[in-house]
């Protein structure tokens, strides 16, 4: 029964410490367990076959357990109440993301409407020059009561009917430029609205992802499972592996660490302090820390590099910002 305990134990812990809560084919988890010279041999437990094993993780509610055609895949799974609760924190954090996001797509789609609304085109509407008495004086009412006449006749009238088809082409003409040039105005007045859009454009461009390790922070490590000399300590990421996975060191002992992200917290310094922005559209840039809101749970930072240097960045959350080594 001890060797049968040990054996899952130890295995459970490779799997957590190396894969975290990531899909892996057993095999791949076996070999490597197996490869260390004091591990627990199969033979000595309840299972005959490591799909066995695989089968009953699954039962146990251990892991995450799916049978394809190149074998059986497990997933861990992590349900230290601490991961449960920044799990949900995430949760809640992308909920409100959304939540943003809709309410200013609504803005948008509502600044649209008024800007369109009454805005059609007047299309000018022709009519044909018709006299039903050859003596009648022909005349054309042209902007503010403007009017042209002359004496009934047939050569005259003809005449006379070219020029004010000529005059009225004209008045359309002057009327279409003034419609255009109130296009130019109205295109002016919603220069507001094209910046918001193109904000919304650029955010597009740089979404939020559920990954946010960057090398040379420093964040503290949060996890229990390491025991109490590396709980709540300051580390400093030297490497991250597949994006969720980072390489860490004590900075007390020195010691190196492989940790998950979801064991580690970033870490909000005093203001006046460097820091990199983790995740949104700020992602990747150094700034200086200028101050802290922390009924807002959120940050004002100045960024100091790059293209956006002098930029200064209002409500970024603390988890998307963390102290610079």
């Amino acid at each position: 029964f001890f060797s049968l305990r040990e054996f899952r134990n130890d295995f459970l812990e490779l799997l957590r410490r190396r894969f975290g809560t990531k899909r892996v084919h057993n095999n791949i988890v076996y070999n490597e367990y197996i490869s260390h010279r004091e591990h627990i041999h199969m033979n000595a437990t309840q299972w005959e076959t490591l799909t066995d094993f695989t089968k009953w993780l699954g039962r146990e509610g251990l892991c995450k357990v799916d049978e394809t055609p190149k074998g059986w895949y497990i997933q861990y799974i992590d349900r230290d109440p601490e991961t449960i609760h920044r799990q949900q924190k995430q949760e809640r954090k992308k909920k409100q993301d959304l939540d943003d996001e809709e309410k200013t797509a609504k803005f948008i789609e509502q600044q649209v409407r008024r800007g369109l609304e009454g805005k059609e085109l007047e299309v000018p509407v022709y009519t044909e020059l018709n006299r039903e008495n050859e003596e009648e004086k022909v005349t054309f009412n042209l902007n503010k009561g403007a009017s042209t006449s002359v004496a009934a006749s047939s050569k005259t009238s003809s005449v006379l009917g070219q020029n004010a088809l000529k005059m009225v082409e004209g008045a359309v003409k002057r009327k279409d430029a003034a419609h255009s040039s109130g296009q130019l105005k109205e295109k002016k007045k919603k220069s507001a609205l094209d910046e918001i859009m193109e904000l919304e454009e650029e955010k597009k461009r740089t979404p939020r992802r559920d990954y946010w390790l960057q090398t040379e922070i420093i964040v503290k490590i949060v996890t229990k499972k390491l025991g109490e000399n590396y709980h709540k300590k300051k580390a400093v990421v030297t490497e991250v592996i597949d994006k969720y996975t980072a390489v860490v060191k004590v900075i007390d002992s020195g010691d190196k660490l492989k940790l998950d992200q979801t064991h580690l917290e970033t870490i909000i310094p005093a203001p006046g302090k460097k820091v990199m922005v983790l995740n949104g559209e700020y992602r990747g840039n150094e700034g200086i820390l200028e101050s802290i809101s922390e009924k807002r749970f959120s940050v004002t930072i100045t960024i100091h590099s790059g293209p956006l240097k002098g930029c200064r960045v209002k409500d970024i959350q603390y988890e998307d910002v963390s102290k610079l080594a």
